[in-house]
C-alpha cells in the first residue's frame, strides 16, 4: 500500500479513537454530575474532575469536544446535567458553568500539552487555569440571570460565598487528584497514539 494511503488511514483511525474517547469522557462527565454533595445555591459535583481530565488527556480540542457532546446531550433533553436537561436549562442561573467547563477543558489541555510529558506542576497549573475559567463564567452567568431573568439580584458577597468559597475547596482537591491521575495516564495515551 502506498505510504500516503497508510498516512491517511492512520489519521482517520486516530480521529475515530479521539472521538470515541471524547464520547467516553462525555459519559464520565455525566456520571460526575450525579455524584452530588449538597451545597447552598450550587451543588458540588465531580463534573470538574472529568472535564479537566478530558483536557489533560485528550488535549485542548478533543477535551472541549467531549464537554460539548455532554452539553448537547443535556440541551437535547437527556437528563445528564446535575439538575436535569432540556433547552430550558439555559435559563437556570447555574448553566454558566457548562460553557465554562468546555472553555476550561480547552485551556487546561492547551497549557498541559505544550511539552511531551508534562510535569505534575504543569498539570496542576493547567487545572487551576481551567478552574478559574469555570468559576468566572459560572459566577458571571449566575449574577446576570439572577438579576435580569429571575428578578432577584444576588449581592457580590453572597455570590462569592455560595458560588465560590463553599465549593472551591473540593475543586482544589479535584485539581490535585486529576493532575496525579493524568501524570500516570498521559504516557499510556501518547504511547497508544490517542493524543492530538
Amino acid at each position: 500500500m502506498p505510504k500516503f494511503l497508510n498516512g491517511v488511514m492512520f489519521l482517520h483511525s486516530n480521529r475515530i479513537k479521539q472521538l470515541v474517547l471524547s464520547s467516553m469522557f462525555a459519559a464520565l462527565i455525566t456520571v460526575g454530575a450525579f455524584v452530588k454533595i449538597p451545597v447552598p445555591v450550587v451543588s458540588f459535583t465531580l463534573q470538574f474532575l472529568f472535564t479537566s481530565m478530558a483536557g489533560l488527556l485528550l488535549g485542548a480540542k478533543y477535551g472541549a469536544v467531549s464537554v460539548m457532546i455532554y452539553i448537547m446531550l443535556g440541551l437535547s433533553g437527556v437528563p445528564v446535567f446535575a439538575g436535569g436537561g432540556g433547552v430550558s436549562y439555559i435559563l437556570q442561573p447555574s448553566f454558566g458553568y457548562m460553557p465554562g467547563f468546555a472553555l476550561g477543558a480547552y485551556v487546561t489541555g492547551r497549557i498541559a500539552n505544550t511539552s511531551g510529558n508534562p510535569s505534575y506542576r504543569r498539570l496542576v497549573i493547567a487545572n487551576f487555569a481551567g478552574l478559574l475559567i469555570v468559576y468566572a463564567m459560572g459566577m458571571t452567568y449566575y449574577a446576570i440571570m439572577s438579576k435580569f431573568y429571575l428578578g432577584t439580584p444576588i449581592g457580590l458577597w453572597p455570590l462569592f460565598l455560595y458560588c465560590f468559597i463553599l465549593a472551591v475547596p473540593g475543586d482544589i482537591a479535584l485539581c490535585m487528584l486529576g493532575a496525579a491521575a493524568a501524570k500516570i495516564l498521559i504516557p499510556v495515551i501518547k504511547e497508544r497514539h490517542f493524543n492530538e
